[in-house]
């Protein structure tokens, strides 16, 4: 007996009559005008070989040995996967962000000791022989501009250049022509940098510690990585009050001759909900209220599209690839494949825990320790461990969601942070197709 899959995904396409339907386990998605789309809700179709044959309608038992043997082939291919290894020297900033979630983090001007340097890569040489894997160096702002901090990068890239590892760089990017010497002994995977907008815009939310503004600076700094063949990513931190500045971000970084780079990409970072300074914080947008804005300008403003292409769940991979991606059982990478450790010593599971007390995993230094149990957890955490992600029909384009951010809202690792896939959808094949 055939029925629907409990994995299609179908709804109204964003300003059409046209409807799409998906399902990621059979990797198949579909555009259905409007009459035959009310007969697949009304469960009344035509011609229901092709469904089956894409897998809209299954049989429940072959389906879930399908979903079986899929998940089984996630686990082994994430096992071998890339590791990414954060190391975060220090918290200290020179930066006063006004979304900062680091201001509140103790003994922020405490800097890492060369012990600790020679024991984080004894640790990574012991706990990651044989895996392939990069170090992301991590702050607090890894470029700060004095002798000291310049030695402690330049050790940090010595010892990945003798286990030939790649790094990249999470910078705010005011002191990027300070290390562009340093970074030129390094394979340089990326360098992340933020502008959150044009000028006005930018220097209005990150400021130097002494109130100056930084936009011009991280621009030359920008300026000076592509000169020197250096790959950057360039993210915006988006809510309310800097959104309406991404047309303009788009044509200045179109004016500059970085989009036509091939070794410039961005990324647009929402501003969410995390730790001290966001609690109930009005600017930050829902997931799906700061997409309908992107979506928004975008159509008045297509020239963004050249500056950046929004993923609305996995919209853009299908347009760009025509195919589905393979079926997302875990969207949390913290103790699979991220990990992060800092100057003290301690470990975490990823970028978002790392550094919060609290949120520690074990240490590296002075000794080797580790929370087995917690760890376990993390390492547990997908969409068949979490109770509300079982019967979801979009478990497989969301993954269950971040970890950090449920168990901040719940107390619990296990739990959801759920993703609007379907209304993600509704507005990228509107957008795309």
């Amino acid at each position: 007996m055939y029925q629907q899959s409990k994995h299609n995904i179908f709804s109204k396409i964003k300003d059409s009559n046209e409807y799409y339907l998906v399902n990621i386990l059979s990797g198949n998605a579909d555009i259905l005008e409007p009459d035959e789309a009310l007969k697949f809700k009304e469960n009344r179709i035509d011609n229901p070989d092709i469904y089956i044959e894409k897998g809209y309608l299954v049989n429940p038992d072959d389906e879930e040995r399908i979903f079986r043997e899929k998940y089984l082939n996630f686990i082994d291919e994430r096992d071998s996967d890339e590791i990414q290894l954060f190391f975060t020297p220090w918290y200290t900033c020179n930066f006063n962000c006004s979304y900062c979630f680091q201001d509140e983090y103790t003994n922020p001007e405490q800097t890492v000791t060369d012990e600790v340097i020679d024991a984080f890569f004894q640790y990574i040489d012991n706990q990651f022989a044989g895996r392939k894997k990069y170090i992301t160096i991590f702050g607090g702002e890894p470029f700060l501009n004095t002798p000291k901090h310049k030695q402690t990068i330049t050790k940090v890239i010595e010892g990945a250049n003798i286990r030939k590892l790649d790094i990249a760089v999470v910078t705010n990017g005011y002191h990027i022509t300070d290390y562009i010497s340093i970074l030129q002994q390094a394979s340089v995977r990326e360098i992340q940098v933020t502008l959150d907008g044009t000028q006005t815009v930018h220097d209005s939310r990150r400021i130097l510690k002494g109130g100056q503004g930084s936009f011009q600076k991280i621009s030359d700094g920008i300026n000076a990585l592509l000169k020197n063949n250096i790959p950057v990513n360039l993210r915006m931190v988006v809510d309310k009050d800097n959104i309406h500045d991404l047309p303009n971000l788009a044509k200045y970084a179109i004016n500059q001759g970085w989009t036509k780079n091939t070794l410039f990409k961005t990324a647009l970072g929402r501003n969410y909900e995390l730790h001290h300074c966001q609690t109930n914080n009005k600017r930050l947008f829902s997931r799906i209220g700061l997409y309908q804005e992107v979506y928004n300008l975008v159509k008045k403003h297509p020239e963004i599209l050249e500056f950046h292409k929004p993923a609305f769940s996995i919209a853009k991979f299908i347009f760009e690839n025509g195919e589905l991606p393979n079926p997302l059982f875990d969207s949390c990478s913290g103790t699979k494949t991220e990990w992060a450790f800092d100057y003290a010593g301690k470990i975490y599971s990823c970028t978002a825990t790392v550094g919060n007390t609290g949120d520690e995993l074990g240490t590296f230094y002075p000794q080797t320790k580790l929370n087995s149990k917690l760890i376990e957890e993390w390492e547990e955490r997908d969409v068949l461990a979490i109770k509300k992600c079982r019967n979801c029909s979009v478990q497989l384009a969301c993954g269950g969601g971040c970890a950090a951010i449920a168990k901040a809202r719940t107390g619990n690792i296990h739990s959801e942070d759920c993703r609007p896939v379907k209304e993600l959808l509704e507005l990228g094949i509107g957008l795309y197709k």
